[in-house]
């Protein structure tokens, strides 16, 4: 428990990390009170922004932490396997034909990650599931989304505007529409997953033993899947294809509190919030005023660590 209130001291601290540095660094602790350049910029630039990758970071942690839990595989999350270039495409494809960027894209981009989670499940599943099939499945289904993604930002390059951005993923001029956008999907889909917690604990025990304790696994299974395509949907519609938060920060949490799901969630939730908020402001500062989207770093973090496991799962 004290670990938990530890990640969220460490989330706050991001937060108060990422107000007051960037381009021009504002001191809101000190005795001057701050200007009313400085407060514009706080409180329309960079208050909305890093409101955003706490959220962000919260949805595609609880994204990692679900899929890892219900595929069986430590591998999994939302970006490597296909989840999120599935809500990408979709969600891209409604913003271009429907020419809409509210309302319309989440839900799309929602049927396109759930979509894209269940035919992973469905090609990777052969007797039960094996964490390599997942990978192999996974690989190939992103392979396939994201060349549909790439011939969607072609055919429609004169309406595509930051198509690079998305690619790698970013957080650069997002504003209160972004977090009015995410924070409803946010607040849910986290009630959600920590209510689904002793399921998700009874799931590790096995199909079986999750049978014989009552649990209606296919059923619950869907529903999870469901929920963790939502949390990424959601998170890929303000930042683009973000990867390896999903993969990264569930592993750390495990490793700190154990696999019980009860407290491995609230943990991953916070540093979660805490890695993406302090790795956006790192990214943002380190070579200003150009700014470095914030899914290069993480790329350069999580890419090793997927490497790692890999090495120590096959």
């Amino acid at each position: 428990m004290i670990k938990i209130f530890i990640f969220g001291a460490l989330a706050a601290g991001a937060f108060i990390f990422s107000l007051t540095n960037g381009s021009v660094e504002i001191e809101i602790f000190g005795e001057v009170p701050i200007s009313e350049t400085e407060r514009q910029i706080l409180e329309n630039i960079r208050l909305p922004r890093t409101i955003v990758a706490l959220l962000v970071g919260i949805n595609l942690s609880l994204s990692g932490a679900i899929l890892q839990a219900v595929m069986k595989n430590p591998l999994a999350d939302p970006h490597i396997i296909g989840i999120s270039s599935g809500a990408g495409l979709f969600g891209i494809a409604a913003m271009l034909i429907f020419n809409d960027t509210g309302a319309l894209v989440t839900p799309a981009a929602f049927l396109g990650a759930l979509l894209a989670a269940a035919l992973i499940y469905l090609l990777a599943w052969k007797d039960g599931i094996r964490p390599i099939r997942v990978i192999l499945a996974g690989v190939a289904v992103s392979a396939f989304l994201g060349a549909g993604i790439s011939a969607l930002l072609i055919f429609y390059s004169e309406k595509v505007h930051g198509a690079l951005l998305f690619m790698v993923g970013g957080l650069s001029a997002r504003s209160w529409q972004h977090v009015e956008l995410l924070y409803p999907y946010t607040l849910a889909g986290a009630v959600l997953t920590f209510l689904a917690a002793r399921h998700l604990n009874v799931l590790q025990l096995g199909d079986e033993v999750a049978k014989g304790l009552g649990l209606r696994v296919n059923l619950t299974r869907t529903f999870l899947i469901a929920l963790a395509a939502l949390l990424a949907a959601s998170a890929v519609c303000v930042v683009g294809l973000l990867g390896f938060v999903g993969l990264i920060i569930p592993h750390t949490a495990r490793l700190l509190v154990g696999s019980d799901y009860r407290f491995l969630l609230p943990s991953a939730a916070l540093l979660g919030a805490a890695v993406v908020t302090f790795s956006d402001t790192v990214a943002r500062v380190l070579f200003a005023p150009a700014e470095l989207p914030v899914g290069i770093l993480m790329a350069i973090l999580g890419a090793p660590f997927f490497l790692y496991l890999l090495r120590r799962e096959i």
